[in-house]
């Protein structure tokens, strides 16, 4: 296991630090005037800047407050997986057969044992099918039998309240396909009347389509509506409302219900797609001893899973690894971080709830074996313990999840540079993790902002309901390298308008 020294950078600051500057320069009373804005009035916002080489601080306000960091909580999840496992891991998805097959290429099941690899595409699964067809397998004369033991059963985080079907809120499982996600691609007729054109991406048999949209003239009022339900072979892809005549195609993303079955059935596209005939028969459950291994698929690097992660702020990735994880230290699953309560201070309207997941798909079941499976609380052990291990100070802080999408989240600018700091410093994975991050006005989320500091910024992005945060490294006009932690909470005008303001904080570090 990676293991790096650091100098903690949080001793440097003291209790409530407020605006400071470590040399004579201009940076605090520029920064002091962004943050007396009107788009941060009533927020509460904490900054931290300081000198990537020499660790000398150039600007604190409120540094040591522990705040909600969306999405910045992906800097720390992606830190502790590079720790962990190394740029080069590859997490592997495993087949197995009844018997290895015959000179007809027959055999009775194929078992799929999940690996937990957060990033199995429809491509990546054509070729693991790809690769069967090369082993000599032309049938599957039963069907599948699909194994996600190595995660436990919880798809959905309790605490992310509750769960839509947006592409953002995906369910997670040990075996998956496309971040467990799908597009649905919709144009209206040319006249009012026609029906709209639906097609769903992957057109597979687990998602069925229900179109009762229909096109109308374009000055009538339109309104499209997705929505899902649970049915007795996988999910109806229910697309209702209304499109004004000869608009353009739109794509929209959407949860599945149930990633394991869906994965499987994306599987069993491409396998058919590589001629190879299977069952109608499809098992959730776990691969017996007796069944034999035929192939081992190595997905992605880590290092290529970090940066679509990162630089697309990949909810699913996040979540996935923070399992993976936990599964990796098996000796921490008794443990429990159930006691950790979140400060009072959570932004305003926003209710935490409890996850309702009343839509459940149905599963046949299979006896299983004994394994010890990632969950959501094992996994936030293991990180912890993992970034404690490289010198980071989590004194105050709440983890909750792997991607941000909890409001239980709690996390100080301090923490965040800290994490920057050693991630730079880190030879052993240093440089892939730098790599990762969006750069400004170039690339990933990052891409159509901060464009007064194009290419002098590589940057994590952060946006939830009152909540935008920003933390990376940045350049200033002397060459001078920075590294910077930006955490708003609960604005009260408009998001777009804070995360200007955000973006108005980075641009002053590069000038």
């Amino acid at each position: 296991m990676l293991r790096v020294w650091v100098v903690v950078v949080g001793c440097l600051l003291m209790t409530s630090v407020e605006a400071v500057s470590a040399r004579p320069d201009d940076l605090a009373a520029r920064l002091n005037a962004v943050l007396a804005a009107d788009a941060l009035e009533g927020a509460r916002v904490a900054v931290y800047v300081a000198n990537l080489d020499d660790g000398v601080v150039r600007f604190a306000h409120h540094a040591d407050r522990a705040l909600i960091p969306a999405s910045n909580m992906k800097i720390l999840t992606a830190l502790a997986a590079l720790s962990m496992f190394g740029p080069t891991h590859r997490f592997v998805t495993e087949l197995y057969a009844d018997a290895a097959p015959g000179p007809d290429g027959e055999i009775d099941v194929l078992g799929v044992l999940g690996g937990g690899d957060p990033a199995l595409t429809s491509e990546q699964w054509w070729r693991l099918a790809a690769d069967l067809r090369v082993l000599g397998i032309r049938n599957i004369k039963r069907g599948l039998l699909l194994d996600a033991t190595q995660f436990d059963s919880e798809f959905w985080n309790s605490a992310w309240g509750v769960i839509s079907s947006r592409a953002y809120n995906a369910p997670i499982a040990a075996l998956n396909a496309n971040y467990g996600a799908y597009g649905v691609s919709v144009r209206s007729g040319a006249k009012a009347g026609e029906p709209v054109r639906v097609m769903i991406d992957p057109p597979v048999a687990y998602l069925r389509l229900v179109n009762r949209a229909r096109t109308v003239d374009r000055r009538a009022k339109a309104g499209l509506v997705l929505d899902r339900r649970a049915v007795d072979v996988g999910e109806d892809v229910v697309v209702s409302g209304l499109l004004r005549a000869g608009g353009d195609p739109m794509t929209h993303y959407r949860s599945v219900l149930d990633p394991v079955r869906y994965a499987g059935s994306v599987l069993r596209m491409q396998l058919e797609a590589n001629h190879i005939e299977v069952g109608a028969q499809t098992l959730v459950g776990a691969v017996g001893s007796e069944m034999t291994l035929v192939k081992s698929f190595k997905g992605f690097p880590l290092t290529q899973i970090v940066s679509l992660f990162l630089k697309y702020s990949n909810n699913a990735i996040g979540e996935t690894l923070l399992k993976a994880m936990g599964r990796h230290s098996p000796e921490l699953s008794t443990g429990s971080l159930a006691t950790e309560t979140p400060p009072t201070d959570t932004p305003p309207t926003r209710t935490l709830e409890k996850n309702r997941r009343a839509e459940t798909a149905p599963a046949e079941t299979v006896s299983t074996t004994e394994r010890t499976s990632g969950t959501w609380t094992n996994g936030i052990a293991a990180m912890r313990r993992e970034l404690t291990a490289l010198g980071i100070d989590l004194t105050g802080a709440v983890l909750s999840d792997g991607s941000g999408l909890s409001y239980e989240n709690r996390v100080t600018p301090v923490a965040l540079v800290s994490a920057l700091r050693i991630a730079s410093d880190s030879f052993h994975f240093g440089s892939e993790f730098q790599a990762a991050l969006p750069i400004a006005s170039i690339d990933g989320t990052l891409q159509e902002r901060a464009t007064a500091a194009e290419g002098r910024l590589r940057a994590k992005t952060g946006l939830l309901t009152r909540v935008t945060a920003l933390s990376g490294y940045a350049i200033d006009g002397n060459g001078q390298r920075v590294v910077f932690s930006i955490l708003v909470n609960g604005f009260r005008q408009g998001a777009a308008d804070a995360m200007d303001a955000v973006d108005a904080i980075a641009f002053e570090l590069t000038r």
